[in-house]
């Protein structure tokens, strides 16, 4: 287990230690201080607030600082009105907290304690909600954050719209590139499009308590490629992809920079977030074989959940039942497109189906399938549609792609004119080199190059829905600076009302 893990551990232990005391001096039951949520609901009741700040806990973002208030509110009935005592309340519950519980010096108050203090109300709210923020901007930024599903490169694993806490501990908490922004949001203000944060302070990558990957953890990052963006695309249509597109019409990187006026230049730690599973780590040699992932030459694990469309041919004697089809396929049988979309146009009793390796076993199962015939649908032409868009010496696709080396910190190797390609933008753009090709020699910072020594470590993401993912394949390697935390649990998941069965699962 990280340091950063024992240290968060001890911290949440402290915290429910002390409001154990402070319960107990309060006249509620101790062990009531023990279940998240419930204890604030018992301090709501207690203190004779409204009901409403109970449930505005659970709006996402927000609902973290609501949280930080109720405690600086629970404190205030123990008699505790300064700055400092909203300060420690904020910032140090786990030490603070202990002592409110089981000092003998302090003690419960109540209501009449609080009545009987002079200040304004709206000093009390100004000193509340500042620490609130404060506190919640520190969560936020060093122990966890919410996340929100927004495509399905994740399927089966991760759905749309499931919510998630990411682990910041898990790899270390990052130190932040831009460290003076708007609290709660990423790069944008809610209002307009102006930046949520200033340049004039930029601090260098440092990671507090770094710890490594482990294959095959799912991962939340920065999008390597977001440094440029044109604004009215985000992420949905990366502005390395325009480019690409934009000079195979005979224009310059130039005249796109003169055409729009909306190409913004963002941080590492302002870049859009994705999420993925990271299924190679730094050294690793990795490839795609007929659609089938190898990592160092062995056939990687393949994800339980993860999705892979088939064809399926059955033999003209039966057809799915409606059950299967809907709760298993997720099929609406009342949807002409849905319920037909499955059949292949032309070809008789041929379906496409999109299956995890449990659903298809179960398709296996049916006598009317032809196992003989169930074939996973590849891509398996080289179309120069992949990183590292070399059509002279890297033909791939997303289904045969590599071998390729990922660069490991420390690491060494020899540069040539067939493999460049592979790691110009790691040299020049992630570890800040002048790069320059010459007379077919490479220049590094001025100078002849024939060997590139690496100064991170860096990975490879691809989703687990692996036909309908953006990652790894098409824009390369993710570096140790981009990354952001670990994904491990769904808090919350919704689909046309709550999906019950995803709500406090953990990720793997």
């Amino acid at each position: 287990m990280s340091l950063g893990w024992i240290l968060f551990i001890l911290a949440v232990i402290g915290f429910h230690v002390g409001l154990f005391g402070m319960f107990k001096k309060a006249g509620l039951e101790g062990w009531k201080a023990l279940i998240p949520l419930y204890n604030t609901w018992c301090m709501v009741k207690k203190m004779d607030l409204k009901i409403h700040w109970f449930f505005f806990q659970l709006v996402p973002v927000a609902g973290q600082f609501v949280t930080i208030w109720i405690c600086i509110k629970f404190v205030e009935h123990f008699g505790r009105f300064h700055l400092i005592h909203h300060a420690a309340t904020t910032l140090i519950p786990f030490f603070y907290f202990p002592y409110l519980g089981f000092s003998k010096n302090e003690r419960y108050g109540g209501i009449p304690v609080v009545k009987n203090y002079k200040k304004s109300a709206s000093r009390e709210w100004v000193d509340a909600a500042v620490f609130a923020i404060v506190a919640a901007t520190i969560i936020r930024t060093f122990v966890f954050e919410a996340y929100v599903i927004p495509t399905g490169s994740m399927e089966k694993t991760l759905l749309v719209n499931d919510f998630l806490f990411v682990s910041k501990t898990s790899y270390g908490p990052r130190v932040p590139n831009t460290p003076i922004a708007f609290p709660f949001v990423h790069h944008t203000l809610p209002i307009g499009t102006s930046k949520s944060y200033l340049e004039w302070i930029k601090l260098p990558y440092n990671r507090i308590f770094a710890q490594p990957i482990k294959r095959n953890d799912v991962v939340v990052f920065n999008y390597p490629v977001g440094d440029t963006v044109i604004r009215e695309f985000q992420s949905e249509i990366n502005y390395y992809d325009y480019l690409r597109a934009y000079e195979s019409r005979g224009g310059t990187r130039d005249m796109l920079f003169a055409e729009r006026d909306d190409i913004i230049t963002r941080p590492v730690d302002k870049r859009e977030n994705f999420i993925k599973r990271c299924v190679g780590i730094a050294g690793d040699t990795l490839s795609v074989k007929d659609g089938v992932l190898y990592i160092n030459n062995a056939i990687s694990e393949y994800p339980p959940a993860s999705e892979m469309p088939y064809i399926v041919v059955l033999d003209g004697k039966g057809f799915f039942p409606d059950e299967f089809v809907s709760k298993e396929l997720n099929v609406d049988l009342q949807d002409p497109e849905q319920r037909d979309f499955m059949q292949l146009q032309g070809m008789q009793n041929t379906y496409r189906i999109t299956l995890t390796p449990s659903q298809l076993e179960k398709v296996k199962s049916f006598p009317f399938v032809v196992k003989s015939m169930i074939t996973p649908e590849l891509n398996t032409s080289g179309f120069g549609n992949t990183y590292p868009y070399d059509t002279t010496n890297f033909k791939w696709s997303e289904d045969n792609f590599g071998p390729i080396w990922i660069p490991k910190k420390g690491a060494k190797i020899e540069l040539n004119l067939k493999n460049i390609s592979l790691y110009q933008r790691v040299i020049q753009v992630y570890e800040n080199n002048v790069f320059e090709l010459k007379n077919g020699k490479v220049y590094i910072n001025g100078q002849p190059a024939t060997d590139y020594t690496f100064k991170m470590d860096y990975y490879w993401m691809m989703g687990d829905n692996r036909h309908n993912s953006q990652d790894s394949r098409f824009w390369g390697f993710v570096p140790e600076d981009h990354i952001v935390g670990k994904a491990s649990l769904i808090w919350f998941s919704w689909q046309n009302g709550p999906r019950l069965n995803r709500i406090f699962k953990s990720i793997k």
